[in-house]
């Protein structure tokens, strides 16, 4: 990913491309350190993340969900860590041209995992409540 982005996406950064290909290809995603000191992830939904309907595709929120996982926990994982567990429910629609954005929280940290939950939304919208389990592996 390229470029320093602007408009509703400002005060946000990628990863270098190529860091992990599948999200590259699904997003772009962004993150920024909000000003409560925990992280939060955003995207501008674009065609092609919606489905037949014009909506939000489902496998869409739940890989940015799963890419928030990541964001909300860096701090705690600090290095590198794979998804064990991940649940989410859909509560709302949106569509191409929407800002989506994800907050959560880290609920617990073990050694070796990190517990998050968060939602994600557009506006005051909630499209998906989502949790997971982070496995921390050491390299």
């Amino acid at each position: 990913m390229s470029g320093i982005p602007v408009g509703r996406l400002e005060g946000y950064q990628s990863w270098d491309g190529g860091t992990d290909p599948f999200e590259d290809h699904a997003g772009p995603f962004y993150f920024r350190k909000s000003p409560s000191g925990g992280y939060e992830a955003a995207f501008e939904a674009a065609p092609h993340h919606c489905n037949a309907h014009g909506s939000l595709h489902g496998g869409m929120l739940m890989t940015f969900a799963d890419y928030s996982l990541f964001m909300i926990a860096r701090d705690q994982i600090n290095g590198f860590g794979v998804t064990i567990s991940f649940n989410s429910e859909f509560i709302g629609t949106a569509g191409a041209g929407d800002f989506i954005e994800a907050k959560g929280d880290v609920v617990r940290e073990t050694g070796s995992m990190v517990f998050v939950r968060g939602q994600i939304v557009t506006g005051a919208r909630v499209l998906l409540n989502y949790s997971g389990i982070i496995k921390k592996v050491r390299g």
